[in-house]
């Protein structure tokens, strides 16, 4: 549980030091490129809310509540997404990422302890997959691309990482005793990311008279998909 939480976010690391690499030639490449990370990280993102958090998340709550918790997710990502603007702050994907970091790594300690292996495995390759383009896209909007400030920029997302398994410990040894509570979170979770992803990713992954990205989408949710199948989730 540990190492598979500490590996989902040392992703987030993995993806700064991919956005450190300034020069994909041709030019239309690199473009291209840039835009096909960012939809690879929403479709991810995507199957991590139909695949996992929300199947799971409703199994356990009344229609009203599981609606009341998806819905708090998102307006309260949407409170958050403002504060930042009115703060004119560029952390926005930066606080995305942790946003749903955290919920996912309760979640996935609290699916071990629960004894659902298939279920952890799949909700921890998915936030794998999804922390990767969320650390290339928040290291970007930092703009930390040089020197100093790169270096702490890399050194705060590792430190970030570690964040995981200290939120599975405690999903694990503590709200595993709780299940509706574990079903609220990883649906305040699905509403949050679904919120991100028409917010921020979706219209960054737009690239005029180009059709390759949103391929990058297909391809994030194809992981997912065929993840939820060799877990034995979609037999």
């Amino acid at each position: 549980m540990l190492v598979l939480t500490l590996v989902a976010g040392m992703a987030m690391p993995a993806g700064a030091l991919l956005a450190r690499v300034e020069r994909i030639h041709p030019h239309w490449l690199e473009t291209e490129f840039r835009h096909a990370v960012v939809a690879f990280g929403g479709g991810a993102l995507l199957s991590a809310v139909a695949l996992v958090l929300v199947p799971q998340g409703a199994a356990r709550l009344q229609a009203g509540t599981a609606a009341l918790c998806f819905a708090g997710g998102g307006l309260a990502f949407m409170a958050l997404d403002m504060l930042l603007y009115r703060l004119k702050t560029q952390a926005g994907q930066l606080a995305a990422m942790l946003s749903d970091f955290i919920p996912e790594s309760l979640a996935l300690g609290a699916a071990f302890a629960f004894g659902s292996q298939g279920g952890a495995l799949l909700l921890a390759g998915l936030m794998a997959l999804q922390n990767l383009p969320e650390g290339f896209n928040a290291f970007r909007e930092l703009n930390g691309d040089r020197g100093r400030r790169a270096g702490q920029a890399i050194r705060a997302f590792t430190l970030m990482a570690l964040l995981g398994p200290v939120a599975a410990l405690t999903g694990y040894f503590w709200l595993s005793a709780y299940p509706e509570l574990v079903s609220g979170i990883m649906l305040f979770a699905a509403g949050g990311i679904l919120y991100s992803v028409f917010q921020d990713i979706a219209p960054q992954a737009v690239l005029k008279r180009h059709w390759a990205p949103p391929m990058g989408a297909v391809l994030g949710f194809l992981l997912g998909i065929i993840g939820h199948m060799l877990t034995g989730h979609g037999a």
